[in-house]
């Protein structure tokens, strides 16, 4: 039987990455002890690995596919196949960030001011290259942990550090100075397995499904049941994707009326709704939107 081997990243991504497996239609479960999790396909293996090393694994065809993120695709320079990009809206509502960090009272205001300083951070060789391609000379080291206390103590001069809102990084007194990149979860894939039909094909179909997990979070389905004198004004306040679903009700001057609308309207359309004539609304939720 054919299989594909598949990399899941361990770390911050790994429940949020399978929550979406699971709304795609893969049920992956993990053990504690266990850095294979089990799934529900006989066609796939899944592999729980840091999102630092997937890239690695792929390219050298350990795996055939992984979900990582940009940032390490970009510090490790692996030759690998980018299929989709996976914003996971829900667990990170924007782009995470790296940037350089310094304290409050330092005198550094650019990168043209990291000139001969030392930084700290993860992600060295990408750090490498950034200053290095805008001649800016700086030793940069790894940081195995606690990177924020490093500048707070003066070990460094500044750190390069992922964030989202920035909130963590004022919490402990430092500036962001400048942002090197954004980065968000990818699905990438062996280059030699992305010439396989078979395994190309399972890959995209992943890829397929798991949008459509993506592009339903905080969506959901309106139905509801309208009178025909009432259903202009009903359908002209809806919004949906699309034009709404509208089909007559057996034998009646009645219609059923279904859209697909954003979660946070819901509050304020139920009851506009109602107010137009709408009968009967029943909310459900979603898995997928494509």
């Amino acid at each position: 039987m054919n299989k594909l081997k598949f990399g899941i990243p361990k770390g911050s991504l790994e429940k949020a990455t399978i929550d979406l497996f699971q709304k795609a239609g893969w049920v992956i479960k993990v053990s504690t002890r266990n850095y294979f999790p089990s799934v529900d396909d006989p066609q796939l293996s899944c592999a729980l690995i840091r999102a630092q090393e997937l890239a690695h694994y792929v390219e050298e065809g350990v795996l055939d596919a992984a979900i990582t993120g940009k940032d390490w695709m970009l510090e490790s320079g692996c030759d690998v196949v980018e299929v989709q990009e996976l914003i996971y809206s829900k667990e990170s509502p924007r782009p995470a960030r790296w940037v350089l960090v310094v304290t409050e009272d330092s005198a550094i205001k650019g990168l043209e001011d990291m000139q001969g300083k030392k930084v700290a951070t993860e992600l060295v060789s990408f750090t490498k290259r950034y200053f290095a391609e805008r001649g800016i000379n700086v030793k940069v080291e790894f940081s195995w942990g606690t990177t924020e206390a490093k500048v707070v103590e003066g070990l460094v001069d500044a750190i390069v550090d992922v964030t989202e809102t920035g909130s963590t990084i004022r919490a402990h007194g430092l500036r962001i100075v400048h942002e090197l990149m954004q980065t968000t979860p990818r699905l990438i894939a062996n280059k030699e397995s992305w010439q396989d039909p078979w395994k190309k094909e399972k890959i995209l179909q992943m890829g397929t499904l798991l949008k459509a997990a993506l592009g339903a979070d905080r969506m959901v389905g309106l139905k509801m049941n309208v009178p025909q004198k009432f259903l202009e004004d009903v359908v002209a306040v809806l919004p949906c994707l699309n034009a709404p679903t509208i089909a007559s009700l057996y034998r009646t001057d009645w219609y059923s009326v279904e859209v697909v609308v954003k979660e946070e309207v819901v509050r304020e359309l139920i009851p506009l709704l109602l107010k137009k004539g709408a009968e009967g609304i029943i909310e459900y939720s979603l898995n997928k939107v494509i």
